[in-house]
């Protein structure tokens, strides 16, 4: 042992992640070039994970990732120094200090962690038609029901808004007013089928899909009080980043809802964060456990925008880390953009298998003191084939190493342990309760027994303050004239007020609550800054 492995840990620019012949070390300045850790069931990656995750928090850097097996709700408690943890340890020069981690534990149902909640109109049309695995046809229907949402200022909030919305876009099916000859919602109706032919068996087959998903458990999903994608990039006292772990052993009972959400965390990063340039060290860790479910059957203008996020995200001071079984479970387009590799041993029963290590081998800049592919299939548990980035930016020589031992503990955590943290948590009290705010369902109801302001703010009763600002907004947007007649005039106060509508609904609309905000965005043209991947305007 040298003097210099005698000093290996973590250091100010660097987290040490294993040793072989040479140490392994993840440079936090090129951490936000994203990564991928990949290999068998088995193999020692969520272990791997862990070690990454502990050092990025000691590095003062916050971390969200995806527990799928709940092996990763370890990490918030002192790890034991067993005698396989200290041999590892020893072997690498290191002395073992056991150590445990600020963590927030979340879960989409709410049972294991903080609830987490999206609002219908932040997931957006893209995603939601992802999430409900629809056709063309019908996500071009979703489409427009978002589209007269926005230009009628109803707010989705929730799943009975949107059903309650595609049943007012159904032709001919509306209930009528009480002189028995006027349908309350018929401009609603005539809205909708001015941007196509909106045909009742296609909402009826959304419709169904919708209780497909509620009966997985999407109802619980969309809400308030939405989530505040600030809560996940904060540090402890200490300086350290807080470790955010999804609960999501019930959630990848539902792939779709597991990936899409996923997703859609990624995308409200990328809509929400300014842009960073080159830092000493990433703003937020996203490791994205299973991944290969998020590319699964994708469409091209999916894949497309997961690329271009994924891309341009890094600009924002993210690293995201995908892991997952096999390279080749990731598309070759997204893959190049993964400059930092973990590869822990694969299994060649098949000729697929052998093709399928031979493949992985290639993602890696050759070393030519070994065979890459020979020894993918030879490593041990706790051993991985690792290339990190370097100097300026370029792939290091694959090594094979140990892995590191976890400071914290390795392993599940206790219902009890897990209560203890909860109770402690930074973020308790703020989500945990569900908030039903007048939103699309409402404000249809309202519109059907007469008493609801018309849709441009007009008549009816609640019009008050919001009513009187949509307008003023939605006669400067041109909102309240024909669709694409903007008169110059127009088209340039729409402009200046895209910036001033950022500071007012951040500033003012904001004391009102979020609901508010939700439906003032609306008023105000939401459409046109809704994000290619459903990011909207926020609070």
């Amino acid at each position: 042992m040298t003097a210099q492995d005698s000093k290996l840990g973590d250091t100010d620019d660097k987290i040490f992640v294993g040793k072989g012949n040479e140490p392994a070390w993840l440079t936090l300045a090129l951490a936000n070039r994203h990564g991928l850790v990949t290999g068998a069931t088995g193999t020692g990656k969520t272990v791997s994970l862990q070690v990454m995750a502990e050092g990025f928090a000691r590095a003062g850097v916050p971390v969200f990732a995806a527990d799928i097996k709940g092996d990763l709700s370890g990490i918030s408690e002192v790890g034991e120094a067993k005698d396989f943890i200290l041999k590892r340890a020893a072997d690498m020069g290191l002395t073992f200090q056991p150590d445990q981690f600020s963590t927030v534990f979340w879960d989409v149902f709410g049972e294991q962690g903080h609830p987490v909640r999206a609002t219908v109109t932040e997931m957006g049309p893209l995603l939601l038609a992802r999430m409900l695995d629809l056709n063309d046809v019908q996500e071009g229907v979703l489409n427009v029901a978002f589209r007269v949402a926005d230009d009628n200022g109803l707010a989705l909030i929730d799943m009975k808004d949107l059903r309650a919305l595609l049943d007012a876009i159904v032709p001919d099916s509306g209930k009528k007013g009480p002189d028995a000859e006027e349908d309350p919602l018929a401009p609603i109706r005539k809205a909708a089928q001015g941007f196509g032919n909106v045909t009742k068996a296609t909402v009826g087959t959304i419709q169904r899909q919708l209780l497909v998903l509620e009966n997985q458990g999407g109802t619980k999903f969309f809400g308030e009080p939405a989530l505040t994608l600030k809560d996940f990039m904060k540090t402890d006292r200490d300086g350290r980043g807080m470790v955010n772990i999804l609960v999501a052993d019930k959630l990848l009972q539902s792939p779709r809802l597991y990936a899409t959400f996923l997703l859609w965390m990624l995308s409200e990063l990328f809509e929400e964060l300014p842009e960073a340039g080159d830092l000493p060290k990433p703003k937020l860790v996203f490791f994205f456990d299973e991944a290969h479910l998020l590319f699964n059957d994708a469409p091209k203008a999916l894949m497309d925008k997961i690329e271009q996020v994924v891309r341009l995200i890094r600009s924002k001071g993210v690293g995201v880390y995908f892991v997952t079984q096999n390279p080749i479970d990731v598309p070759d387009r997204v893959l190049g953009q993964l400059g930092n590799r973990v590869q822990h041993a694969l299994r060649a029963f098949t000729p697929r298998d052998q093709k399928a290590v031979a493949a992985a081998a290639q993602t890696f800049r050759p070393n030519p003191k070994l065979d890459t592919a020979k020894v993918i299939m030879e490593l041990g548990k706790g051993e991985a084939l690792v290339s990190f980035l370097e100097g300026n930016g370029t792939p290091a020589m694959v090594e094979r190493v140990m892995i590191r031992p976890p400071s914290a503990r390795i392993g599940p955590i206790t219902p009890e342990e897990r209560k203890t943290i909860m109770d402690a948590s930074p973020v308790k009290g703020k989500y945990d309760t569900a908030i039903d705010s007048e939103s699309a369902y409402e404000i249809l109801q309202k519109r059907i027994a007469g008493t609801a302001p018309a849709a441009d703010g007009t008549g009816g009763e609640g019009g008050g303050i919001l009513g009187q600002i949509g307008s003023i907004v939605g006669t400067i947007f041109g909102t309240n004239t024909g669709r694409g007649r903007l008169t110059a005039g127009q088209r340039i106060a729409r402009d200046v007020t895209r910036t001033v509508t950022d500071k007012v609904v951040g500033g003012v609309v904001a004391d009102l609550g979020k609901s508010v905000g939700g439906q003032l965005g609306s008023s105000v043209g939401r459409a046109l800054v809704r994000g290619a991947l459903g990011g909207l305007l926020r609070r």
